[in-house]
């Protein structure tokens, strides 16, 4: 299909720029992550998941 002949609706094109965005604030944050282990350095982020505790059976 050509761009010409179906349009982007307005949305879309909005949609991309908020994706767009977040790609590069992801890039930022890994590109940090990873100078931060290259110097030594503990991660300083508070999200992610807590240790694991013992295994349940189910």
């Amino acid at each position: 299909m050509d761009e010409k002949t179906n349009p982007p609706k307005k949305g879309e094109a909005e949609r991309k720029g908020r994706l767009a965005e977040a790609l590069r604030a992801n890039l930022q944050k890994r590109k940090a992550q990873a100078r931060s282990r290259r110097a030594g350095d503990a991660d300083q982020r508070s999200e992610g998941l807590p240790a694991a505790g013992k295994m349940h059976k189910d």
